[in-house]
């Protein structure tokens, strides 16, 4: 600190000023005090001129002591100076702690052996960070993307065209960054990869016609658009592990013996059960899955068994409770019973010896019947009014429970007469609450079967926050490498955001994370630091224990900023 001094036409003002490097690398300063006009000082620290600069550099000697025992700061404003023109006072902080898993995670130093194979100028570890950043901050285009990482605390030393020219690196590379991304996590931890659950999903484009992988096929958003379809690998605690993209035309099924075998080659994952639904359960990708140390749990369908074995499965009679495993007789239990029920037995559908397992839920019954009493009230409703589908997509859709008669009342013309079909109804309430799944684990414990598929609906919430919160979708890109490299971003921004979760110990909700990234803003004041413009919470706490750094402070100085970022990325 020291004294300045201002002269005017009328007076001679005395203040404390603060010397410091500002954004541009040169030497200036700042008023942080204004001790007032001579002619008020020489009344009370007179009577000359040098005794009231005496006074006023002890007045600075001791405003320097109280910064530095305090990091007590003054700043002053002056309301009628108006802002410079592009002068920034705003800034995004939640990436930090973003960023302190991305780095983690390594995923510098496999940019790092990017750039090493190629010969681009550009930072493509500033370019991919930055776009998983904004993917989970901000989501939108790879433009829009560029905008957002603007406002962060370190801004990009990249121009726009750089990140569409890093797309195509990044899209080669995917492979590559999705194994060394996995093998770079067990530094977070063990991985629970004794377990690996399989799902697809697809995503849209606002697009008209068919190109490359962008094939017309069942979306899942009913859209007749284009898509492209994504099945993914996740571990036990719901951490993604790998993903591969396929035309929208194709059968799911073909697209899981590629993406395992890269599993098991590239990440070197060898022993594990694999889990998913029956629609991605076929005989012969069970087969697959009894090879070497794999095995599987997967879902049945009680429909679609033999008439035998589903007369089997839907006898009352041969049920034991879950936690005791006593015998018991579902149409002698009591309808508000909330204990779970199961038999098994050997199971043969062709030539691959498994393990059926047929459990019963009463709460699970009770819920299914509620909401098709529900759909009936609205097909009855459809019948008064004569609004029947012509086409029924939807296996949940009311208009199921509708059937169609054609009457003549002279021999020649039939007229259609629509009616609720009572039979169909009696069928499905037979399924209520029944659930199955079968599996090659043939003497573990049903517990522990079951345990594992009920873990399922982890894999659909992946799904859920990559086209909700991620919006991954619709997407706007065109060439097949763009595309491959959005959802490749996309993709990592998950393994980031479910590690934070899991750090957080799933205290949270996902929109109560994603709201307080969100709102990490600080705001930069004369060139001096900044100040937080978010509000302390328990999950800012916990945010801050978790990643080893703090921003609520009520200011914080460049130097304590700078620190801050290098603590973010580990150093």
């Amino acid at each position: 600190m020291k004294v300045t001094t201002s002269k005017s036409k009328n007076a001679e003002s005395f203040y404390i000023s603060k010397s410091f490097i500002n954004d541009k690398g040169v030497s200036t300063s700042v008023n942080v005090r204004k001790l007032g006009t001579l002619a008020d000082l020489l009344k009370k620290h007179g009577p000359t001129r040098d005794d009231v600069m005496e006074w006023a550099r002890a007045e600075a000697r001791l405003e320097t002591q109280k910064y530095k025992e305090e990091k007590t700061v003054n700043i002053s404003f002056n309301s009628n100076k108006r802002l410079q023109p592009q002068q920034q006072v705003f800034y995004r902080g939640g990436y930090l702690f973003l960023q302190y898993f991305y780095y983690k995670l390594g995923l510098d130093k496999v940019c790092r052996k990017i750039r090493d194979k190629y010969s681009f100028k550009f930072d493509i570890n500033s370019i991919l960070s930055d776009l998983i950043y904004s993917r989970i901050l901000e989501p939108s285009s790879k433009r829009s993307s560029y905008k957002c990482a603007l406002d962060f605390l370190e801004p990009p030393s990249y121009q726009l065209h750089d990140v569409y020219r890093s797309l195509n690196v990044l899209a080669k590379e995917c492979d590559l960054i999705q194994s060394e991304t996995y093998k770079n996590s067990h530094l977070l931890g063990k991985r629970n990869d004794k377990i690996l659950f399989y799902d697809c999903t697809n995503y849209y484009f606002e697009i008209e016609d068919e190109d490359g992988i962008k094939k017309y096929g069942k979306s899942k958003e009913h859209r007749p658009n284009p898509i492209v379809q994504m099945g993914m690998f996740m571990d036990g605690d719901s951490i993604p592990l790998a993903f591969s993209l396929f035309p929208g035309n194709a059968n799911e099924q073909t697209s899981i013996k590629p993406l395992e075998e890269k599993i098991l080659n590239e990440f070197d994952c060898q022993k594990f059960i694999y889990c998913s639904d029956a629609g991605l359960g076929s005989e012969k990708i069970r087969k697959y899955n009894h090879m070497g140390e794999r095995a599987f749990v997967v879902t049945q369908s009680i429909k679609k068994l033999n008439a035998q074995d589903r007369q089997w499965a839907l006898d009352t009679k041969g049920f034991k409770r879950l936690s005791d495993d006593k015998v018991v007789d579902l149409s002698e239990i009591s309808r508000d019973d909330e204990a779970i029920y199961y038999k098994d037995a050997p199971y043969t559908p062709k030539d691959l010896s498994q393990r059926l397992i047929i459990t019963y839920s009463p709460k699970y019954a009770k819920y299914q019947k509620t909401i098709r009493e529900k759909q009936v009230d609205r097909a009855k409703l459809m019948l008064e009014k004569g609004s029947i589908k012509k086409e029924r997509r939807n296996p949940n859709d009311p208009a199921r429970f509708i059937s169609s008669l054609a009457v003549t009342d002279d021999g020649e013309k039939a007229n259609v007469h629509n009616f609720l079909n009572t039979d169909k109804i009696d069928e499905e309430t037979k399924y209520d609450g029944m659930y199955a799944v079968s599996t090659d684990l043939l003497d573990d414990n049903v517990s522990e079967i079951l345990s594992i598929s009920e873990k399922r609906w982890q894999i659909e919430e992946c799904f859920r926050i990559m086209k909700t919160e991620f919006e991954a979708r619709p997407v706007y890109l065109q060439r097949v490498d763009r595309i491959t490299a959005h959802f490749l971003t996309c993709f990592l921004a998950l393994i980031i955001y479910r590690y934070l979760e899991k750090a957080l110990e799933h205290k949270y909700t996902c929109e109560e994370i994603l709201k307080t990234l969100k709102d990490f803003n600080f705001a930069y004041v004369k060139e001096q630091g900044f100040i937080p413009l978010y509000k302390r919470t328990e999950l800012t706490d916990k945010l801050h224990e978790i990643c080893h750094f703090n921003t609520d402070f009520e200011f914080i100085t460049k130097s304590q900023m700078r620190t801050i970022k290098k603590q973010s990325k580990g150093k």
